[in-house]
């Protein structure tokens, strides 16, 4: 079946590797709605360093999911969530497919293979565990104490799915991998068609290399200063790619060379995981070059 058929499809491939030119089109052709699936371009303000679509490309198709939170707020599944269901439900309405495109094949996961239905968190839960949280290793050993096997499969980084893990013990007095066994996931969207956009490693690079230079020429240091003055460094989004090896180099970390090419290397070793998450973690439809999956749409 031809993706023009389908009421909801998604695009996704390593960033810089064409994704948004190629839903702006498609929308366009199909008559369609863009929901992103981007963990920085939800943000408002930070404009170069996520290279969202320009205000002109988002007034010609609408969007979900770009400019949703300030950078000091909390993006989650929950708010991702939401903001499909805004987005299905406004395709509907309007008659129009619902593309969904992004790097952050996290989100897209949740989506086919759904999530587990968690209890109310009382805000003196919240409180006891936002307390804990304040030190993240402590947080993760004090997981670990309660449920070796579900902290087996978290890194002790993953501050998200420890706070979260947290929440449901003290609400419930479960270990989370006991709540998640009684309370399985229940699919979203299970037959979702993932067209994944293939492009050789070399070619990539090039494509990375040139963005970044685009972005510091449009002014990403001084955007990530704006950023960095009015939120401080604290807010997760200021931890982003981009972001903080501008924030290394304001500090006389990096050259003005070296920053562009820490960059662009840290992009392309984000773009190799983000392949092998696709890969390994998505049921793809469909994988070709951005010629390809144009054709197969028409």
């Amino acid at each position: 079946m031809k993706s023009s058929e389908k009421d909801i499809i998604a695009i996704v491939g390593p960033t810089a590797s064409g994704k948004s030119d190629l839903s702006l089109e498609l929308a366009q052709k199909l008559g369609g709605v863009i929901l992103s699936v981007d963990s920085l371009a939800v943000y408002k303000e930070i404009d170069i360093a996520s290279a969202k679509p320009s205000r002109e490309e988002l007034k010609l198709v609408k969007h979900f999911g770009i400019d949703e939170l300030y950078p000091n707020e909390k993006f989650s599944v929950i708010e991702f969530l939401e903001y499909f269901k805004r987005a299905k439900a406004y395709a509907k309405e309007h008659g129009k497919k619902l593309i969904i495109v992004g790097g952050s094949s996290f989100y897209l996961k949740m989506l086919t293979d759904g999530i587990s239905q968690l209890p109310k968190i009382e805000a003196q839960t919240k409180a006891k565990v936002a307390e804990l949280m304040q030190n993240l290793q402590v947080a993760y050993d004090f997981l670990k104490g309660i449920d070796s096997t579900y902290a087996k499969g978290i890194k002790s980084s993953d501050r998200y799915r420890i706070e979260k893990a947290l929440e449901i013990y003290f609400a419930t007095n479960t270990p989370p991998s006991q709540y998640f066994k009684a309370n399985p996931p229940k699919p979203i969207e299970p037959n979702l068609p993932i067209y994944e956009i293939a492009i050789e490693r070399e070619a990539l690079r090039e494509r990375i290399k040139l963005r970044t230079k685009k972005m510091l020429k449009m002014g990403l240091i001084d955007e990530v200063a704006y950023l960095e003055k009015k939120y401080t460094r604290a807010p997760q989004s200021m931890g982003a790619i981009g972001i903080k090896e501008v924030l290394e180099y304001l500090d006389g970390v990096y050259s003005r060379n070296e920053l562009e090419d820490k960059i662009a290397t840290n992009t392309a070793r984000l773009a190799k995981r983000q392949v092998t998450f696709n890969r390994s973690q998505l049921q793809i439809e469909f994988s070709g070059s951005l010629q390809e999956i144009k054709t197969i749409s028409e």
